[in-house]
């Protein structure tokens, strides 16, 4: 088992970014200095982890000479390379085509932007987002920084793992299927999936029939979380969703938790199981009110978000040449976009009804949440795979069917638009981290945030520094 970070005694210590915003305040490190740690910890990091997509070094170094305001401001991140930032190219993981540096910041990394905080580059994701695991044929595997015979997780990996290695404090990252929480869940991080529409959202992504995809960050602490979402609401606002506001410790208010330690899709590990039950009884400890209940899924939910993961590798493999320009090459995708492309196809009567189901989940759900506060259940049903297990480029089928097994818990709440959070408080029998999800109901993310500052207290994660 070989573990890999960037942590050492410069600039960036091991602060988080809410630590770092006071280094500079208080002038015991400057914006220039910082980035520069942040380049050099990339740097180090990237020829084992392999988790960049882009530098974009000059860029962050002529800003860290002439920052933009903000409560962020001089902070280093790195972005997800599926979102348009101005000069860079937005690659989608895939080598099918080759795009130009984009002409303008698309609508997410506007706001993001805005808080102040400098992008050192890109970092890499599964072709276009599809799998929850990064290994590209070309470029080969994210690997994880706690064991790098590991994935990263997907999609956003090379966001999870730079920051859990220590690169940058927080990384954007969205999730249309699981794709914060659960790099969030495998690199030991904090993950939260805002509610639909909470954060600013790329033209294309807020196309979608449903919009399942949702942006925001992975981190190292709640604060972080909560900090960036609390300045992205003071520049990207939707008033159909109550406001977060500043959440900066836990509630006294204690919650009615449903716990649902097993997906009627996949079996658990018996492991995981454990460390889900042992989280609830710390919920109990603590004198929350935690009781055994079922989501409410319907028995074709698995089927009909798999139908419409294929429609959208159906639109994009269908628009190619439309969408990324005479460049297009589909013989260059993997196997799981082709596959997946294909089982929509051979399916297409059934999306309509597909959509309707999933659309219905909505008010199902909204329905528990007048019962509950809060469901937790594990992030993912087993300890993370070795790298190769879910290789893109294997029989459609065999990753597939592996893709599903793993990833039974996180899609619901795409489909369902609810916000989500996936927290490090378990450990698998290897000793790596093990993810804990909580979700709640649409715009209750203040909920999950006072909670999870109230069990990072109780139980704080293991650092990888440590």
């Amino acid at each position: 088992m070989t573990r890999v970070h960037a942590f050492t005694d410069d600039a960036l210590a091991d602060h988080d970014a809410v630590g770092l915003v006071t280094e500079l305040h208080e002038g015991r490190v400057s914006i220039p200095e910082v980035v520069e740690a942040a380049i050099a910890r990339a740097e180090r990091v990237d020829p084992q982890l392999n988790g960049l997509a882009l530098r974009a070094y000059d860029r962050a170094r002529a800003e860290a000479a002439d920052p933009r305001g903000g409560y962020f401001a001089g902070v280093p991140t790195l972005v997800k390379d599926n979102v348009d930032v101005e000069g860079m190219p937005s690659q989608h993981g895939s080598d099918a085509f080759v795009c130009p540096p984009c002409k303008a910041d698309g609508e997410f990394a506007r706001m993001y932007l805005a808080t102040g905080l400098i992008p050192i580059g890109k970092t890499q994701l599964s072709e276009f987002g599809f799998s929850a695991v990064a290994e590209h044929p070309r470029l080969g595997a994210v690997r994880n920084p706690w064991d790098t015979d590991r994935t990263a997780g997907a999609s956003s990996s090379g966001s999870g793992a730079f920051v859990a290695a220590g690169v940058v404090p927080f990384a954007h990252a969205n999730d249309g299927g699981g794709s914060i929480r659960i790099p969030a869940a495998v690199n030991g991080l904090v993950g939260l999936k805002p509610s639909r529409g909470r954060l600013a959202l790329d033209k294309a992504m807020g196309q979608m029939p449903i919009k399942i995809v949702a942006d925001g960050v992975v981190s190292r602490s709640v604060r972080d979380t909560a900090a960036l979402l609390r300045e992205a609401e003071r520049v990207y606002r939707n008033h159909s969703l109550p406001p977060i506001g500043d959440i900066t410790r836990p509630a006294r208010r204690r919650l009615r938790v449903a716990v649902f330690p097993e997906s009627p899709y996949a079996a658990s590990d018996p492991a995981v199981i454990e460390e889900t039950m042992k989280t609830a009884a710390l919920l109990e400890e603590l004198g929350h009110h935690v009781e055994e209940r079922e989501l409410p899924l319907t028995d074709t939910f698995n089927d009909d978000f798999l139908l419409y993961w294929g429609f959208l590798a159906f639109y994009l493999l269908g628009t190619g040449r439309l969408t990324f320009g005479s460049s297009w090459d589909r013989t260059k995708v993997d196997n799981l976009s082709a596959g997946l492309a294909a089982h929509c196809r051979a399916n297409l009567r059934h999306y309509p009804g597909a959509v309707r189901r999933l659309r219905r989940l909505g008010t199902m759900s909204a329905e528990l949440y007048r019962e509950v506060d809060v469901v937790l259940s594990p992030t993912l049903a087993t300890a993370t795979p070795r790298v190769g297990h879910l290789d893109p480029m294997q029989d459609y089928e065999t990753v597939r069917d592996r893709l599903l097994d793993w990833v039974a818990f996180t899609p619901y709440q795409n489909a369902t638009g609810e916000p989500a959070v996936s927290l490090p408080l378990g450990t698998d029998p290897d000793g790596l981290p093990l993810g804990m999800m909580f979700s709640s109901g649409t715009g209750r993310e203040a909920t999950l945030l006072e909670l999870a500052y109230e069990l990072e207290q109780a139980r704080p994660w293991r650092r990888i520094q440590d």
